[in-house]
């Protein structure tokens, strides 16, 4: 199963893969949320992990949990995207708040694929242009559940990511929405995440089972340390299982 993954703490020791031992978090009745479109398509077992992963990030009880995190991978193909849009999706059918996916990645956008939508105005505009945070996003399957794409993707605006002005920007999607899960480029490509993640509530790392190598995820996790980004996770991805789904629900 190609959509599996576990969301690992304490990953300053991200290379020895550690599994965590918190409890299970508890369960938060679901609100009355009518969808004008579909909600995204996820199987099961992949939907049962990433409840866990939002509970655990984003409703842990008698916690001050993040409202602000950045998705990032450790390199391309770590499946960051689909994580944060899926998590962004069920976030927003947990909670009676308003919730933001923010497409950061203005190399490779993909986030509004994720949804099915266009990708004709989003957060390049909002670094280039004047005007409210919530009109370069868009309202998606929930009603408070919201997009902000790429947008049309300018040399100018991927300089902006690490300006003062995205800096502003992002405090103004903290004031304006309850949530915000943004989807960043790689580390190995870029810094974004890092300097995002400064302005940020953290990072939570992707990596991909089988195929993100340590050493490099161990320099990437020093490398925010020494930026003093807070790590508040990892999900390691694509993780299969060798038994059949119905006799692992089981056990």
């Amino acid at each position: 199963m190609s959509r599996n993954f576990e969301f690992l703490y304490q990953v300053g020791k991200a290379q020895e893969m550690l599994q965590t031992t918190e409890p299970e978090p508890t369960a938060v009745p679901l609100p009355d949320f009518s969808a004008s479109t579909p909600a995204l398509e996820i199987e099961g077992m992949a939907r049962d992990e990433v409840t866990k992963l939002i509970h655990r990030l984003f409703l842990r009880p008698g916690t001050e949990s993040p409202r602000q995190v950045i998705f990032t991978g450790t390199e391309l193909g770590n499946g960051c995207t689909w994580i944060c849009a899926h998590a962004g999706e069920i976030l927003a059918s947990q909670v009676n708040k308003s919730v933001c996916v923010v497409d950061c990645n203005l190399r490779s956008p993909s986030l509004h694929r994720e949804f099915k939508v266009e990708n004709h105005f989003g957060l390049s505009n909002s670094l280039l242009e004047e005007g409210s945070i919530r009109q370069f996003a868009q309202q998606l399957s929930r009603r408070n559940l919201w997009l902000m794409s790429s947008g049309v993707c300018d040399e100018n605006a991927q300089d902006l990511l690490t300006s003062d002005r995205m800096r502003m920007r992002m405090s103004e999607l903290r004031a304006e929405f309850d949530y915000v899960l943004m989807d960043v480029a790689p580390l190995n490509l870029c810094n974004h995440g890092i300097v995002l993640g400064g302005s940020s509530d953290g990072v939570v790392l992707v990596l991909k089972a089988n195929s993100s190598r340590r050493d490099s995820t161990w320099e990437i996790t020093q490398q925010l340390q020494t930026s003093n980004v807070r790590m508040l996770g990892a999900v390691l991805n694509q993780r299969t299982f060798p038994i059949p789904e119905r006799i692992y629900n089981l056990l």
